[in-house]
């Protein structure tokens, strides 16, 4: 019962994390940045928050950066607009699954573009 209840959590904060991060926190060094995924604790006291952010090395770093000043702000908003007895604490991390298919559809593409040319 509390994996479902976990994941409501988890999906609940996802769409919360998404508005919050994109329309309240005014940092510069945060960029655009898309919640993936959120995995929360069965006991929803830790929650992981995977975010992709469009840019270079640097302007991921600055987001995560900027995202780890903004986390008691984002925290407070969470217990706001999601109804839990504790707020879970938030760890930020880049999710790779989106580089990872990007670089495999690259190495697809120009596998498939060598044998055309056979």
């Amino acid at each position: 019962m509390s994996d479902l209840r976990a994941n409501r959590v988890a999906e609940q904060m996802k769409k919360e994390l998404g508005e919050i991060i994109s329309r309240r926190i005014k940092d510069p060094r945060v960029g655009f940045v898309t919640v993936t995924a959120v995995k929360v604790t069965g006991d929803l006291q830790q929650a992981k928050v995977y975010i992709s952010v469009l840019g270079d090395d640097d302007k991921k770093q600055d987001t995560l950066v900027g995202l780890a000043k903004a986390k008691g702000f984002i925290r407070s908003e969470i217990g706001k607009r999601v109804r839990l007895r504790k707020t879970p604490e938030i760890t930020f991390e880049f999710d790779e699954a989106i580089e990872y298919g990007n670089r495999i559809e690259t190495i697809l593409r120009d596998l498939n573009d060598g044998d055309t040319d056979q």
